[in-house]
């Protein structure tokens, strides 16, 4: 196929700000056009090749009949302006479809696809006035702006992501000023540039508010001072909005992505809520074995096989083809695909959550000894009528490092499946085990823990994680959460508790798909803290970015289990 290639198209928006795109168009007649608009610079290689953003390779879509649109976002490298996260997407996505609507090669129909940032953009499309929007793909995405990103589900800064991402975007906001000529001054830059290879060192600075680092912090001094979900995070909170949402949209996802628990939680509302009978009952889901940037499946200490990557070319132009074309497939698509880790193989399921779950719980117990993977903890299907408790001392001077999980910045070791036996051998680290299992038991779903604890200062955190137990001692990380116990009851009224007082309290670890197979034990592991991938709670009861380690305080917390107490983990059992 023949097209013609555009570079730097300008386009006014309704404020007389100029944005520019790069533009893929067949060289005769009328298309469907497909959008990525992203902060990441549209002519990263990465971007063209699909290999960043979830995105299907650009000439794919091309020779597939598509108009491909690349655009820079306000105030990102080619487009003018200044760049504010998510502020200006809806009204400039409005704009850029209007100057769509005006081109003689636009057959009226659009679509968007591409990942994190990028999938945001594309809610910012459906949530718009936008009447020629036919489809959305957004991978890695959620649209929750707070706990489905920023701070976790618990109320906990992430940390490791808001240091990282703040750092890149400051960085590339600095070099696109030099290459302007806006500024001469090169030191902000190499300042910047020098903590990102730091990273270690970027995490460790407190007060995280000063940004002894990174200098002035620009829209990161708004979120650090709102840690709770108050009106500002309401303001752009676009969950909530997902009844507006009429078109059809596919989500890809990982296990190991930070924004998982959000995006699965979009699809659930989508498919009860949605705008329209297409957006209810067309949206899809899928899920493999990834982090946010790497889909190969393939990890140093755990390698899913050969089923585990996708191409995600051919899942984008069979969505597309359908909803915008209206073309349908050879054969109805699931309207899940998962894949299960374990048995490693994507399996197609009828709806989320599954359909024949049962929530299970598994009961805490021990003899007051459950530290480290060597303690006596216990999990088991039978609640003790013994009243028990364990305890760990969690110093915010000497915190748990983040060993795997869903993060970012996505580094070997640090992210994704990881042997837990570098962590697991703390005294700060409560570890409950069930017995060597004789049957398969598959897991998929959210986890959650609910747990009774006390603690010797008026805020701490409570860490879970689900782990799989190889019969070789290896140990797998599966899903994790964290809970600032000051959002206990709720993310938007922080309450401190009172010292030595227990409460009843829930930890929500987000989802996974998992089979434990025959000889592999299922392990919960508690603790105070996964730094850095949260920040590390300050247990004074203060606003925790503002206070220096000197300020910190450590605190004795006691798990409670057993008896009038009955402490459990909650997994969706999946037994067929």
């Amino acid at each position: 196929m023949t097209f013609i290639y555009e570079r730097d198209v300008p386009m006014k928006t309704r404020d007389g700000v100029t944005l520019r795109a790069d533009v893929w168009r067949p060289a005769e007649g009328k298309a469907p056009t497909l959008l990525m608009r992203h902060p990441y610079n549209k002519e990263a290689p990465d971007m063209v090749g699909g290999s960043i953003g979830g995105a299907a390779p650009l000439l794919s879509l091309v020779n597939a009949g598509y108009a491909v649109i690349f655009q820079d976002v306000r105030g990102a490298f080619a487009s003018d302006g200044e760049f504010t996260p998510k502020v200006n997407e809806i009204a400039d996505g409005e704009d850029l479809l209007a100057w769509i609507a005006e081109q003689d090669w636009f057959d009226g129909t659009v679509g968007a696809y591409g990942g994190s940032y990028l999938g945001m953009t594309q809610f910012a499309l459906a949530l718009g006035d936008n009447p020629s929007l036919k489809a959305i793909a957004p991978t890695n995405t959620a649209s929750d702006w707070y706990s489905g990103l920023w701070y976790s589900p618990g109320g906990a800064m992430c940390l490791s992501l808001m240091t990282s991402w703040c750092a890149m975007m400051f960085a590339n906001d600095e070099q696109r000023s030099l290459q302007r000529g806006e500024s001469t001054d090169p030191s902000t830059l190499t300042r910047i540039g020098g903590a990102m290879l730091d990273i270690l060192a970027l995490n460790n600075a407190t007060p995280v508010a000063s940004r002894p680092v990174l200098g002035e912090g620009r829209w990161l001094d708004d979120w650090l001072a709102h840690p709770s979900f108050d009106q500002y995070w309401k303001d752009q909170d676009w969950h909530s909005r997902l009844d507006e949402v009429t078109v059809p949209v596919l989500e890809i996802g990982g296990w190991y992505d930070l924004k998982l628990h959000g995006q699965v939680a979009d699809f659930v509302r989508l498919r009860t809520h949605g705008g329209s009978e297409e957006a209810r009952e067309q949206s899809r889901l899928v899920i493999g074995p990834w982090d946010h940037i790497d889909s190969s499946g393939r990890y140093p200490d755990r390698n899913f096989g050969v089923l585990a990557p996708v191409l995600k070319g051919p899942l984008h132009l069979e969505f597309f083809d359908q909803h915008i074309k209206g073309e349908p497939p050879a054969a109805p698509a699931p309207r899940v695909r998962i894949f299960v880790m374990g048995i490693d193989q994507w399996r197609d399921e009828t709806d989320w959550p599954l359909p024949d779950t049962r929530y299970t719980d598994y009961h805490l117990s021990s003899g007051g000894s459950a530290n480290t993977r060597d303690g006596d903890g216990l999990l088991s299907l039978d609640a003790s009528v013994v009243a028990a408790s364990d305890a760990f001392t969690y110093d915010p001077r000497d915190p748990v490092p983040t060993a795997g999980g869903a993060l970012l910045p996505a580094e070997p070791g640090l992210v994704g499946p990881v042997d837990q036996r570098v962590v697991d051998g703390r005294a700060d680290v409560l570890c409950y085990t069930s017995p060597v299992l004789t049957e398969p038991v598959e897991v998929t779903g959210f986890v959650e823990l609910k747990v009774f604890v006390s603690a010797s200062t008026v805020d701490t955190d409570i860490t879970a994680k689900l782990v799989d137990v190889f019969p070789d001692g290896k140990a797998i990380n599966l899903c994790d959460g964290i809970l600032r116990l000051r959002y206990r009851d709720s993310l938007s009224e922080p309450e401190l508790m009172t010292p030595g007082q227990v409460y009843e309290v829930t930890v929500p670890m987000s989802v996974t798909s998992n089979v434990f197979l025959p000889a592999h034990r299922i392990r919960l592991d508690v603790s105070g803290s996964n730094f850095p991938h949260y920040d590390r709670n300050s247990n004074t009861g203060g606003v925790i970015a503002t206070e220096a380690l000197e300020d910190m305080v450590a605190v004795d917390t006691t798990v409670h289990h057993g008896g009038t107490r009955p402490s459990r983990l909650v997994l969706p059992i999946i037994n067929r």
